[in-house]
């Protein structure tokens, strides 16, 4: 992430979430600023943003843990599990000087918010989806006396790594895959991948610890590209199917000794997915903003909608819909599971149908997950799109699910969000 960056999510990244020096013009950068978005001077109602509000008004406190400062009690504030623990040691973030393969940054997560931890850090860096916004960013100082916590927003100086053609040119995130030295920068010469759960297995994770076991499979987790004459060589046999950090990992910087294969996984397709509802919004919001000032100028009507802004929604909301049938996974070619519990847990939240199916439930053994739409169709963010891209998104899902194999689905989705999506 760029140096005045105050929060990133990478691989290496390092959601860490690793970054590098961003190629989106400014100009496209200032337009969130202006009608109908204004990024920095909106308002935001994301979790991070409601909590910022309870912490300011003394309705809310945090506790504070000796080794740990505010985290613990601010994930549980946030309702993010321990268990989604997963570690990046790349140097591809703001704390460059703090992260390494001894010292590596966690990430937590769930639904909609993702906090950052570097051991021996002065703060936390979060991130949360608004229903308007996308992405929004925070800081926090940990060691502060629970009393004064303030949550410090970002007031866009994040986009310029969190709003690049890598997080589809909206305020978003992004998970990298590298081939780290030994102290954790990326190799010169070597390629980097910007990955999400459409990529090979074999490209994932390099600047990443790894927890679980995968098979035959092999990733990029775990180890060094040491080799002078070959940037991108490393021993994958050696990071292959951990059961627990490798000994270089000081014990006890972090609240879970783990890097949980299947939460990297999850993460993988959450991000994708977020930056397309995003970019679904934006699209939407700004192309019919475009029109309507032209039918101001041009004497129209004012609902009239040309035929460019009309490709430019349709376009969106297929990307969308696509990435929530979770279109272009790759099969897995052997069984996957973590080692935090995360698999276990991670279904708990539902909702369920009466046979007690859900969207969350995971498969691990040809895929991730055990039915072919994803559970953020329940989020806020997703159920907030402007019914303009909402119509034709329900459009290629009623297409989709309305075939023989995705019958499991249709079921659960009808069960769970009775009325949202009904069938021709």
């Amino acid at each position: 992430m760029a140096h005045n960056v105050r929060f990133w999510i990478a691989s290496s990244l390092s959601m860490a979430f690793a970054f590098l020096p961003s190629s989106l013009p400014l100009l496209a950068q200032d337009s969130f600023d202006l009608p109908p978005i204004r990024y920095s001077d909106s308002k935001s109602n994301d979790p991070v943003a409601l909590l910022s509000r309870k912490l300011a008004s003394g309705e809310v406190v945090l506790d504070h843990d000796e080794r740990f400062g505010v985290l613990p009690s601010l994930l549980k504030e946030l309702k993010i599990p321990i268990e989604s623990q997963v570690l990046v040691f790349s140097k591809t973030s703001l704390q460059i000087h703090k992260i390494s393969p001894t010292n590596p940054r966690a990430l937590y997560f769930n639904d909609s918010v993702y906090v950052g931890y570097v051991p021996g850090s002065s703060i936390l860096e979060l991130a949360a989806n608004d229903v308007e916004l996308g992405a929004v960013f925070y800081t926090l100082e940990i060691d502060t006396n629970p009393k004064n916590v303030a949550l410090v927003r970002d007031r866009g100086q994040c986009l310029s790594c969190h709003a690049t053609t890598r997080t589809e040119n909206v305020p978003g995130y992004l998970v990298r895959s590298i081939y780290p030295d030994s102290s954790g920068r990326p190799r010169t010469g070597s390629s980097s991948y910007t990955t999400d759960y459409r990529s090979l297995f074999e490209t994932r994770w390099g600047g990443w610890y790894v927890t679980g076991t995968h098979g035959q499979m092999r990733h990029l987790g775990n180890v060094f590209a040491l080799d002078r004459n070959d940037p991108q060589k490393v021993d994958v046999e050696t990071g292959a199917n951990l059961s627990q950090l490798p000994a270089r990992v000081r014990p006890n910087l972090h609240l879970s000794a783990h890097s949980d294969l299947v939460a990297l996984m999850v993460l993988e397709h959450q991000i994708r997915v977020h930056n397309l509802i995003t970019k679904a919004s934006y699209e939407t919001r700004q192309s019919m903003a475009m029109d309507e000032s032209m039918n101001k100028a041009l004497d129209r009507p004012m609902d009239h909608r040309t035929e460019s802004t009309q490709r430019r929604i349709d376009t969106a909301a297929r990307a969308l819909a696509d990435a929530l049938l979770m279109q272009g996974e790759p099969t897995l070619e052997d069984q996957v599971h973590g080692t935090s519990g995360f698999e276990k847990t991670f279904p708990l939240a539902g909702p369920f149908d009466l046979k007690n199916r859900s969207l969350r439930d995971l498969d691990l053994q040809s895929r991730l997950f055990r039915y072919r739409l994803s559970y953020l169709i329940y989020t806020p963010e997703f159920r907030g799109l402007p019914k303009e891209v909402m119509q034709p998104v329900q459009a290629r899902l009623r297409e989709a699910l309305g075939a023989p194999e995705y019958k499991d689905e249709l079921e659960i989705l009808q069960a769970t969000l009775p009325g949202w999506l009904v069938m021709n």
